[in-house]
């Protein structure tokens, strides 16, 4: 999943990408906790989905910053209970890649213990905090329709 390297064009808009990514959060959390768990999702999107960051950029005296995503992210909010559902849905589009933080991946500071947790609860009863979607642009738009940015 991701862009050919001849997809990534950097000289034109956002738009123009033929995959769309956005991160939907819990509007109601905490802004602090609503961070985290979006960066959280944006770090195992990177991860997985080839050709999301544009290369490294350098400033006027020649400092280096790394790549930021060149197709764009938004970032929208829902509440708690439309989460599951737009995961479920998004799971089951083709072309779509999920990434989710359930909501045990703030309950704890040791990873083997989220693990432990999140292999003792059954799917349909998760509770998610945030979830990143990257996929062809019309999936996204209908999967995400009627959700605002992040307030």
């Amino acid at each position: 999943m991701g862009f050919e390297p001849e997809e990534i064009r950097t000289d034109e808009p956002t738009r123009s990408a033929r995959l769309k990514w956005v991160i939907v959060v819990d509007e109601n959390m905490p802004a602090g906790r609503a961070v985290n768990a979006a960066v959280c999702v944006a770090a195992a999107t990177t991860a997985s989905v080839t050709g999301l960051l544009g290369p490294d950029a350098k400033d006027g005296t020649g400092s280096v910053h790394p790549g930021l995503p060149w197709a764009g992210c938004t970032v929208l909010g829902a509440g708690a209970d439309k989460l599951p559902g737009l995961r479920a849905k998004a799971v089951g589009s083709l072309g779509v890649f999920v990434a989710d933080m359930p909501a045990n991946g703030q309950s704890t500071r040791v990873y083997d213990e989220y693990l432990r947790q999140l292999g003792e609860t059954d799917s349909e009863t998760l509770a998610y905090h945030a979830v990143s979607l990257v996929g062809p642009r019309n999936r996204i738009d209908k999967l995400v329709k009627g959700l605002a940015l992040l307030a």
